[in-house]
């Protein structure tokens, strides 16, 4: 599952393999229209918070638009400076045709890298918004070179997102790592959401999640009672109650 914050990743640690720190974070939370505003800053404070809490599961954090696409050094000390300022096991990138030998560079220096392939949300200008991947047969071919590529540079593991179900198969049997997909089937050895979606926390919900709850809706009405006891002068307890040792 997504974390982003302390409390959640609290609940979250026991029941999850995996936590990722994902750069979705600037839509989720900071209300971006993309990923492509979030910056290391950001994946930093939010990486704090969840390591406060997690103490069993992986945790991974996305390096941010821009800050790998260009040398490997510089995506070194990125990455670097990631995992040291908060403890995190691993970084995540989104990989294309350029960026496996700047995984292979981070691995052989000891930075474990979690590659991401199919739908690839930092290069969503690019291709003209969201949409599914491998749906031709070039596109599809593309799709599994790199996957090889960026397992074979060295990446423990593979988000795959936005693929058809033969697609992810095929991708899961090219390559010796695990695979994550997201809106991807149950052909990947494992899945993840985002963390929001699944709980109900907005009016959409992509058509690949399952909702176990509805949050907004909980969330809402709870708001409504307490300002109607607010309007009605139900107040809690008083501060002297408040602060009484009894």
């Amino acid at each position: 599952m997504t974390a982003y914050t302390a409390p959640i990743a609290a609940l979250l640690d026991e029941h999850c393999d995996l936590l990722l720190v994902g750069d979705s974070v600037g839509m989720v939370v900071h209300g971006l229209p993309n990923t492509v505003g979030v910056t290391l800053e950001m994946m930093i404070l939010h990486g704090q918070a969840v390591m406060r809490t997690a103490k069993r599961a992986l945790v991974v954090i996305d390096m941010p638009f821009g800050s790998y696409e260009g040398s490997a050094e510089k995506a070194y000390d990125n990455a670097a400076r990631i995992m040291k300022e908060t403890g995190a096991q691993a970084i995540k990138v989104e990989s294309g045709e350029t960026v496996p030998d700047t995984i292979a560079y981070m691995v052989r220096r000891g930075i474990p890298v979690m590659g991401h392939v199919g739908l690839r949300p930092q290069a969503v200008l690019v291709d003209g918004g969201f949409r599914a991947k491998g749906r031709t047969e070039d596109e599809a071919a593309r799709v599994i070179a790199e996957a090889k590529a960026t397992a074979d540079a060295g990446a423990f593991c593979l988000v795959i997102e936005g693929v058809a179900e033969a697609l992810a198969r095929q991708i899961t049997e090219a390559v010796a790592v695990p695979t994550i997909g997201i809106g991807a089937s149950s052909g990947c050895d494992g899945q993840i959401l985002v963390t929001d979606d699944m709980l109900g926390l907005f009016d959409w919900t992509p058509k690949f999640v399952r909702r176990y709850a509805d949050l907004r809706g909980e969330i809402s009405e709870a708001v409504r009672l307490y300002a109607e006891d607010v309007r009605a002068r139900r107040f809690p307890a008083s501060s002297e109650t408040y602060f009484s040792k009894t």
